[in-house]
């Protein structure tokens, strides 16, 4: 398990958690790519599947603990977690609390999108009641995802669970954004559909220094190529298009990126050669 890795952002001071690892099905992951490039990449294991992570961003901005994701919903049980060879306990709070901070100090919780894998535990069991797990947070979404979440299609159906979802609707703990926002000072909210069409990444600016937080436009870092796209996303050209568009934007910004699902070192900035836009590992 990695522990929190600490950075700073200009005036601002940032953690990358991590949440412990998924494995997905390695086809699926990098979609038309075929088996014999990306094996190049990452080894599968004898289900085919590939190990990922989950690795939840916080931030102190302008006085206030925003926590960008929520990692993995282990609550569906032994074979939910079986599936994705998930461990029994979400170490996120854990990581949090080595940070001194407890759920009920988290001011804003972001949800780039509400997959269960990002999503997992904006509700947790409390006194045999689902219950959100940040109760003073301001969960913040693009209103078109929560759209999708709240009445999802056969194919969209899978991913998005109601326990994510209901307690924090009942609570009225959801904010509902449109389009690009500043939600504080530094802190921009992005859409970047492709993946799900409400799906945001996150942009932090302090002191001329910028760092996005990708969301599921690159889950990691060997997924960078453009046409390296995950055959889970819903709208895949036009995740090709978002991905031309912000790749110049972050590309031109110098951005520091967070890779939402990579196992290794979850920091790179995007360079591009004779093949196209690539990623390189880059340190804080």
């Amino acid at each position: 398990m990695r522990p929190p890795l600490r950075l700073k952002l200009g005036a601002l001071e940032l953690f990358v958690l991590n949440d412990g690892d998924i494995w997905l099905d390695g086809g699926s992951t990098f979609g038309v790519v075929p088996r014999v490039v990306w094996t190049r990449l990452t080894e599968p294991d004898e289900q085919n599947r590939i190990r990922l992570s989950m690795n939840p961003l916080l931030a102190r901005v302008a006085g206030q603990w925003v926590l960008v994701e929520t990692g993995i919903d282990r609550k569906p049980g032994p074979k939910h977690r079986e599936l994705y060879k998930l461990g029994d306990e979400n170490p996120l709070l854990a990581q949090l609390a080595a940070l001194g901070v407890a759920p009920e100090d988290i001011s804003w919780v972001i949800n780039t999108h509400l997959h269960f894998d990002h999503a997992g535990l904006n509700t947790r069991w409390q006194g045999g009641r689902l219950l959100p797990t940040f109760p003073n947070a301001r969960y913040v979404v693009q209103r078109q995802e929560l759209e999708e979440a709240t009445h999802p299609h056969e194919r969209s159906r899978a991913s998005y669970l109601p326990e994510n979802i209901g307690p924090v609707l009942e609570a009225g703990l959801f904010e509902a954004v449109e389009g690009e926002t500043e939600l504080l000072r530094g802190l921009r909210l992005v859409p970047v559909p492709g993946h799900t069409l409400g799906m945001q990444a996150v942009e932090l600016e302090s002191e001329g220094q910028r760092l996005a937080f990708t969301a599921d436009l690159i889950p990691t870092l060997m997924q960078t190529p453009l046409p390296y796209i995950m055959a889970f996303d819903l709208y895949p050209m036009t995740t090709l298009e978002t991905r031309k568009r912000t790749y110049a934007r972050w590309l031109e910004g110098d951005y520091l990126l967070v890779f939402t699902h990579e196992p290794g070192h979850p920091l790179g900035k995007l360079v591009v050669g004779d093949k196209g836009y690539r990623a390189e590992p880059a340190n804080p």
